[in-house]
């Protein structure tokens, strides 16, 4: 199963579509956000994306009461908090926003994927049989927007980036 794995979009509709364009051209199933989605509005724009996402919250987390409300309209976005631990296919994913969080949790090797966010800065590290992924940012603030696409199975993943302005 090919995933897409992607942080900090900080209102930027335009990044966030060209970011799920791109995932729907190479075959991405599942849609993992980091956190800092920010307002509730980018949620049309994230559910034109055609499978299920995982979402959570980061230090930015913008009107989550009305985030909530808006979600139970569309049930293919769970919305996990501040952090998920999930089981995808077999595979032990979690995500949290903070990398400070998520190194500890990668080297517990507790799980076989670790995703982050916060930094806007593209990382990724094995940590035993885990493999941390921090996708870079959508904004564009720090450096070119970017995203990850994963195959669970094989752990081959490629960074996405946008090369030109929008």
């Amino acid at each position: 199963m090919k995933v897409a794995v992607m942080s900090d979009s900080h209102d930027r509709i335009d990044h966030l579509s060209w970011a799920i364009s791109e995932s729907e051209k190479r075959g991405v199933e599942r849609l993992f956000h980091c956190g800092d989605l920010i307002s509730p509005f980018m949620v049309l724009t994230l559910a034109k994306f055609q499978g299920k996402i995982d979402l959570i919250l980061g230090n930015n987390r913008g009107d989550v009461a009305l985030l909530v409300e808006l979600l139970k309209n569309y049930p293919d976005i769970t919305l996990h908090g501040d952090f998920a631990y999930l089981e995808v296919e077999g595979y032990r994913i979690a995500m949290v926003h903070y990398p400070k969080l998520a190194i500890p949790i990668a080297k517990s090797q507790e799980f076989d994927y670790v995703f982050c966010g916060h930094t806007h800065k593209f990382d990724v590290r094995e940590f035993g049989k885990s493999l941390l992924i921090n996708p870079g940012e959508l904004m564009g603030k720090e450096g070119p927007p970017s995203f990850v696409v994963l195959d669970l199975k094989s752990r081959e993943w490629e960074r996405i980036v946008l090369e030109e302005k929008l």
